[in-house]
């Protein structure tokens, strides 16, 4: 950006009465489009390159990298990203290495990349790759940094109860989501959202996040807000061990872990050999006095269970092989043991010690 700046003062220096924010207009509209590399392996990111490929002219995405086909499904076959997926849809170049290299740093120097953006792409970038692109590299992050740093901020947004979060544009740095910040999107989490249903609301947030700053990324004039790391929280990756339940915690807790981890890893409790998945449930103050996993259904045919805190309201459940079904629907071909106690585990802390 030096030598940018550079011609910007000989512009303005040989003709000195020739307003300069023209200079610097007609420098742009020279220089455009920007040329954009997008590094990224989810379908989260989808909403923001659309906007970048149809709406936005000052740019152009010359470069894509994402992970590489994965088995799937019950059938475990080979199946491509929506990622990658998109962008042999719009004939825009895909590469999609098992881990990044110095032949993707070669590959994006002679497209002669201005920028890199990444969301969700599911490695952690050598330095090259930070310096390989004159404006920088920069990451949409899927919280309101420096909370929820790490791999899992959404669903594990709701399982702590937030009720807010948001997406973060930040200049990424060796450490770990620990970059400084460029701006932020807010998103309220409300009590009926799921995992699912708050990743489709930050995807959308994405894209005024993007319309505000992607001139400023590209041209160098981005401002930038330094991380307070004294408030940083860490979340893991998350585990099909996540999915247990303890009916020791409190019922408002167990209701933010459900729905959080309704898509995966799912939420189940034991019952005679058979694991029970809960499609959804809500946290209740009913007049019933339940010991912790105690199970009872009331004259209406609600579908209680005991905790910590509180009731458990189940109200779909699933059993192995089976589809995802209404409580009352579920009990009408199954013989619930009511009054039993259900035995549970204690549930793994999702959230990491703060880092040094």
């Amino acid at each position: 950006m030096k030598a940018v700046f550079k011609r910007l003062f000989l512009c303005h220096f040989h003709c000195p009465n020739y307003p300069f924010t023209l200079i610097l207009d007609n420098f742009k509209m020279r220089h455009l489009p920007y040329k954009i590399a997008f590094f990224g392996s989810d379908e989260i990111a989808l909403p923001c390159l659309e906007f970048l490929h149809q709406e936005s002219p000052q740019v152009e995405i010359r470069a894509v990298l994402t992970q590489p086909d994965r088995r799937v499904g019950r059938g475990r076959k080979m199946a491509q990203n929506a990622i990658k997926k998109w962008a042999q849809s719009k004939s825009i170049p895909c590469r999609s290495p098992e881990k990044p290299s110095s032949e993707e740093c070669d590959w994006l120097r002679e497209e002669k990349i201005d920028c890199i953006l990444v969301m969700a792409y599911g490695h952690i970038l050598r330095k090259s790759f930070l310096e390989v692109a004159p404006a920088g590299c920069y990451n949409l992050h899927a919280s309101l940094l420096p909370s929820y740093r790490g791999a899992s901020p959404i669903e594990t947004a709701i399982a702590m109860g937030e009720t807010t979060t948001g997406v973060t544009l930040m200049k990424v740095i060796p450490r770990m989501d620990a970059g400084p910040i460029v701006d932020s999107e807010a998103v309220s989490i409300c009590p009926e959202d799921t995992g699912l249903i708050l990743r489709s609301k930050i995807a959308q947030a994405c894209v005024p996040l993007i319309k505000r700053k992607i001139e400023c990324l590209v041209d160098g004039s981005v401002e930038y807000l330094s991380q307070d790391d004294s408030r940083s929280t860490y979340c893991r990756k998350l585990t099909k061990e996540d999915g247990q339940i303890d009916f020791a915690a409190s019922s408002k807790l167990l209701a933010d872990r459900i729905r959080a981890f309704q898509a995966w890893p799912g939420c189940s409790f034991p019952l005679n050999g058979q694991k029970i998945r809960i499609g959804s449930a809500e946290s209740k103050d009913e007049e019933i006095s339940l010991a912790a996993g105690e199970t009872a259904v009331d004259s209406e045919g609600n579908f209680f269970i005991g905790t910590g805190n509180g009731l458990l309201l189940l109200k779909e459940l699933q059993r192995p092989g089976g589809k995802m079904l209404k409580t009352a629907d579920f009990l009408r071909g199954f013989d619930f043991p009511f009054g039993q106690v259900i035995n549970s585990s204690p549930m793994n802390e999702l959230l990491l010690p703060a880092k040094e």
